[in-house]
């Protein structure tokens, strides 16, 4: 179909997939096993604190946002990966292109409010202890989680709703899923894609000042945690996993933003896809897993409920 010279592009070519070709069955081995891997992990946390009432805390409830949060993101990716691993030709519809960027998207702009609001938990609870019941409520947590997720989800709805309203000149997108960025640029005039740039760089600038915000918290808790020996070691139990989370997450999306904005194409292929889906796979999978050793509670649910199933 032709408008105005300008085809209206209805599928587009996944073009990442050109080199997975050779060793696609031993890729789709490998990331079956890493799905299985993230969805067990994950759901196996969740399911533990739903079910024990001990971990009905703001930590756990908000840990186990993180979890769900997780299981949405892969969602989005992992079944259509395994499915273009296996098939011939790379294609995915111009609307299934979309809501894979918005799944991808509020994934990960999610997991770095859901890092601020532990931030602020640990926060709160190391530096005003005596506050934090009426602070941090559970049904407070909750609503703070509900906002935080729902504000991310609405402001991807605004970049996808701009990317569609771009006239395209190609169906090709040189990775192996859908972002919005990438279909952004296959506009066939420049000058309409300005108000993407702006949205997209205020988009950055929100999640930004959410890092900013989550570097604050730490320090002041680093502070009050030097007077105390207490503060110390709830600061090791609660709070090094938090910034774990948090430094693999950020470096595994700024290998992700380097790679799209500024990527060279004298990068081997295989090493662009790897930066490009390190974030599906590296933070969902190591999250639940250090949460799971290094939280007291959680450890000892998990060993209780691994004791009474070999009895």
């Amino acid at each position: 179909i032709t408008m105005n010279n300008v085809s209206v592009i209805t599928m587009f070519f996944l073009s990442g997939f050109n080199e997975t070709i050779s060793h696609r069955f031993v890729l789709f081995f490998l990331s079956l096993l890493c799905y299985c891997i993230i969805c067990l992990v994950n759901v196996s946390l969740i399911v533990i604190i739903i079910l024990d009432t001990n971990l009905h805390e703001p930590m756990y409830i908000l840990l186990c946002v993180f979890c769900m949060n997780a299981l949405y993101g892969t969602a989005g990716f992992f079944p259509r990966f395994l499915w273009d691993l296996l098939s011939d030709v790379h294609l995915i519809s111009y609307y299934g292109c979309l809501i894979q960027a918005q799944v991808v998207y509020s994934f990960a702009c999610g997991e770095l409010s859901i890092l601020a609001l532990m931030a602020y938990d640990r926060y709160v609870a190391i530096c005003q202890p005596l506050k934090y019941h009426s602070i941090m409520s559970k049904q407070r947590v909750i609503r703070f989680a509900c906002f935080s997720w729902f504000t991310t989800f609405c402001i991807m709805v605004v970049n996808n709703f701009l990317t569609s309203r771009l006239k395209l000149c190609s169906p090709y997108i040189s990775r192996l899923f859908c972002v919005n960025w990438s279909i952004v640029q296959l506009a066939c005039f420049p000058a309409q894609t300005t108000i993407n740039a702006i949205v997209a760089n205020i988009t950055i600038s929100i999640y930004f000042l959410h890092g900013v915000f989550i570097v604050w918290s730490y320090m002041y808790i680093i502070q009050t945690c030097v007077k105390s020996i207490e503060n110390r070691a709830k600061f090791m139990q609660t709070c090094v996993p938090h910034l774990v989370s948090l430094f693999t997450f950020v470096v595994t999306i700024l290998l992700d933003i380097i790679n799209m904005r500024l990527g060279s194409k004298e990068l081997p292929r295989t090493l662009q896809n790897f930066a490009a889906i390190e974030f599906l796979v590296i933070p969902p999978i190591m999250n639940p897993l250090m949460y799971g050793f290094k939280l007291n509670k959680i450890r000892k649910r998990v060993y209780s409920v691994v004791i009474s199933k070999t009895k």
